[in-house]
């Protein structure tokens, strides 16, 4: 008997598939969820129905589609990989053709009972076709520069999409998700001493472009900067966001203000408080230990994840697990970042916290994958 039909007979099986989950990272995505939870009713000033409900709501749909998707072999997501990546790929050019405008962005499709945000669905599919491109690709191919040229075209092409929606936050985490899954993939140190003087340089051109005829970006982004070097220099206006999650920041001290005394947030002092800054009002109302605490149940998802991943025997389900747990990682790195005044402020919610229903269930269906990929670890071609 060869090593792997050996080895196939501890694939489980059937509803024995729910023993070999990955039960502590499902328990700590529910830990972060209930955090949200508890947040989004503290700022609807004791309402549970204004913004938790509804979040608890897609939570259990999300959670429902995580348990279906992990009861099915990850080789059928390999498969079905290209058709993500094409699905997610016209509805970014459905919203250019018919999309939603919200907040001054095209970025959302009208379902009627939903609005769907595409660009959430592509970081998940783009994790998808690269991690089956590097599955298929021969390891001693993998830094050919010929063989290269393939994954850099799916990463531009959703990309360049959600730029023209504008969406600069998401275009730079579809660009840094894909990148890590080719680094993990064993993309030669050479391409990336290359990416980060392009980097370099492309930091240079936008900052050139100002107010050019070709400037590069749009001008609430330049402002944008501008309030990230220098927020007091409008506290009224541009800086205004800033300022407010810094206050609300150091209000909370050690051990915070209390639950639903955060000033800040209940004297609507802070903008956008349910979605991209509510960690300000979980600052605010538990402290330094209530914000360290939620970053370190963050880090275990993505140490859970890399674990698993570093277990798997299958390239794909192992670099989807990296893909994904990455993605997450950088989700909550910016969304953090961003609030403290560390990066620009960009819209990139905080995952599983912040009020949404599109980031909520992609990460949620992304996770089921990751299960997946746990659940099925030895697997035949």
């Amino acid at each position: 008997m060869s090593y792997l039909e050996n080895n196939l007979k501890r694939v489980p099986t059937g509803l024995s598939k729910v023993l070999y989950l990955n039960w502590p990272l499902f328990l700590l995505l529910c830990a972060v969820a209930c955090a949200g939870f508890l947040m989004l009713y503290s700022v609807a000033g004791g309402s549970i129905d204004r913004w938790a409900e509804p979040q608890m709501e897609r939570f259990a749909v999300g959670c429902a589609a995580m348990f279906l998707i992990a009861m099915v072999p990850i080789w059928f997501w390999r498969n079905m990989a290209g058709l993500a990546y094409l699905t997610s790929l016209a509805l970014l050019v459905g919203v250019e053709v018919a999309g939603t405008v919200g907040m001054g962005a095209q970025r959302w499709i009208d379902l009627g009972f939903m609005r769907l945000q595409p660009s959430e669905l592509m970081k998940i599919a783009l994790v998808m076709i690269l991690a089956a491109y590097y599955d298929w690709l021969d390891v001693k191919k993998v830094s050919n520069p010929i063989w290269v040229i393939p994954p850099l075209i799916l990463i531009a092409l959703p990309t360049l999409l959600v730029l023209k929606q504008p969406d600069l936050g998401t275009a730079l985490l579809l660009i840094m998700g894909g990148g890590a899954v080719m680094f993990c993939a064993g993309v030669s140190w050479w391409y990336w001493g290359i990416a980060i003087a392009g980097g370099v340089g492309t930091v240079t051109a936008v900052f050139s472009s100002r107010g050019t005829p070709w400037q590069l970006l749009k001008d609430y982004q330049y402002r944008r900067i501008d309030t990230f070097l220098d927020p007091a220099s409008d506290p009224l206006g541009s800086g205004y966001h800033i300022t407010q999650s810094k206050i609300a920041l150091g209000s909370g001290g050690w051990t915070g203000r209390g639950f639903m005394q955060g000033t800040q947030s209940r004297l609507n002092f802070l903008p956008e408080k349910h979605t991209d800054f509510i960690f300000t009002t979980l600052a605010e109302e538990f402290g330094f230990v209530g914000a360290v605490s939620l970053l370190a149940v963050y880090i275990g998802i993505v140490v859970f994840c890399i674990v698993s991943a570093m277990q798997n025997r299958d390239r794909f389900g192992a670099l989807v697990t990296l893909g994904i747990g990455t993605t997450f990682f950088l989700f909550f790195a910016v969304n953090m970042a961003m609030v403290m005044g560390l990066a620009p402020v960009v819209g990139v919610p905080l995952p599983l916290v912040s009020y949404g229903g599109s980031a909520m269930l992609v990460l949620m269906c992304g996770f089921g994958l990751v299960q997946s990929a746990h659940v099925h670890r030895l697997r035949s071609r």
